[in-house]
């Protein structure tokens, strides 16, 4: 069994595998920074020892048919708990079919080290979703403001599995080819060849309308364990949270259904049978499920895979800022004249930002409500006309739009005064 040894203040992930023919790949897994001495660790790659062994040959198809279609075009997705109830074993029998177990093979004979996590199938050509950490060899990527002297993983510098197979629950194991993966948002597209596989697809949802409290069903490969059901609510929306890069993923969304190593990748499943995020990390000190899951919202998701399935590739928008939020409290601190917003501390150089004539903070810095913030620099207060309240709002709306869109920046400048700024984005890749 995979043991994961996980600690703050920037420490890497730790394995320590059973001895076998494939592995664990040190290091595949993220190590993520929490305060309060709590770990954020990936929850996906546990060693190919850990799945449940089968006789599936590499290559054999069912005799069946795929009977399922694809979801119309611009079909309505709505996320909402419906009044009757949640029907877990529903949603199972539903929704199993569509699951996999995902396995990638790095190098070849004896020098073949492998992972394990889940997926899901979403349409009937065959395609399938999974983490990025998953199929490739991801090492630990951590927050620089908390561990600037830790080296990182340049997403150019990842590799792919050398192979992958994808499991379903008929125990037909087939290869599977990497369409391409997003290290910014730890997302893979996949493809096989759906050709006398049994399957059903399952349909994203709108992550943007899921509640606290919503009921929430996990399905994946726990630990090896293939097709393991797990449920809860969800707890948190709107949750930050790292990605393979240094740039975090916002909006995620956070569970108390139980999320083990073998669960990424694997979909989070609201009670109408749609997928409102994929499921990537836990919450843990000790390496095992604590109770707290997190997962990539659907609509991030949505954004990853259409630009993946055009290119290979997804893009994102860079303005170059790093900032603090603001709140009322602070806000009448520093006598601005907003309650919330996004204090600038640091304008990054030949940033768009900078470009833009944003100001960061100057040399002052004070204590406010035991945190040192430093001051001087110019509030964010709107994006588009659309207000910064939430503490991920900047990020969010930055992720949302595409490198070479203009944007509006309502800014309100360390002396008071107020003006709108056209900022034109970057591209993260070139930052």
């Amino acid at each position: 069994m995979l043991v994961s040894a996980y600690r703050t203040g920037g420490t890497t992930i730790r394995s320590e595998p059973d001895s076998s023919p494939l592995p664990a790949r040190s290091g595949r897994v993220v190590a993520l920074l929490a305060v309060a001495l709590v770990a954020l660790g990936l929850a996906a790659c546990s060693s190919d020892d850990d799945a449940a062994s089968g006789d599936a040959a590499e290559g054999s198809n069912a005799s069946s048919e795929t009977s399922s279609a694809e979801p119309e075009a611009g079909s309505e997705r709505v996320s909402v708990p419906p009044a009757e109830g949640f029907d877990s074993q529903g949603l199972y029998a539903d929704a199993a079919l569509g699951v996999v177990t995902v396995r990638a093979v790095f190098g070849d004979g004896a020098a073949a080290s492998g992972g394990q996590g889940s997926g899901f199938v979403i349409n009937a050509k065959g395609e399938i979703v999974t983490n990025a950490h998953v199929v490739t060899d991801a090492e630990a990527a951590v927050d620089p403001l908390l561990a600037p002297e830790q080296e990182t993983t340049a997403p150019e510098d990842l590799n792919q599995a050398d192979e992958v197979f994808v499991e379903f629950t008929d125990r037909n194991q087939v290869p599977a080819e990497v369409i391409g993966f997003d290290p910014n948002a730890d997302i893979a597209l996949l493809k096989i060849d759906p050709e006398g596989l049994d399957f059903e697809p399952l349909e994203l949802g709108n992550s943007e309308e899921v509640a606290v409290g919503t009921p929430v069903a996990a399905i994946g490969s726990p630990f090896g364990q293939e097709q393991s059901l797990s449920t809860g609510i969800v707890s948190a929306t709107d949750r930050s949270i790292n990605s393979l890069t240094n740039f975090r993923i916002e909006g995620a969304l956070q569970t108390d259904a139980s999320i083990n190593p073998g669960n990424s990748g694997g979909p989070l499943i609201d009670p109408n049978g749609l997928v409102v995020g994929v499921n990537q990390q836990i919450n843990t000190t000790s390496g095992g499920n604590e109770g707290v899951g997190f997962a990539v919202p659907a609509n991030l998701v949505q954004r990853s895979i259409d630009d993946l399935r055009d290119d290979g590739k997804a893009e994102y928008a860079f303005i170059g800022v790093q900032s603090v939020p603001l709140y009322p409290q602070l806000a009448d601190q520093l006598d601005v004249a907003a309650p919330t917003g996004s204090l600038i501390t640091t304008v990054n150089e030949n940033s768009p930002a900078e470009s833009a004539g944003l100001q960061g903070a100057g040399d002052e810095t004070i204590q406010f409500q035991g945190q040192p913030i430093e001051v001087g620099g110019d509030v964010i207060v709107s994006i588009n006309g659309e207000r910064l309240v939430g503490e991920s709002d900047l990020s969010r709306l930055i992720t949302e739009a595409r490198p070479g869109d203009k944007i509006e920046v309502e800014v309100i400048h360390d002396g008071g005064e107020r003006e709108q700024v056209e900022v034109t984005l970057a591209s993260r890749d070139s930052s």
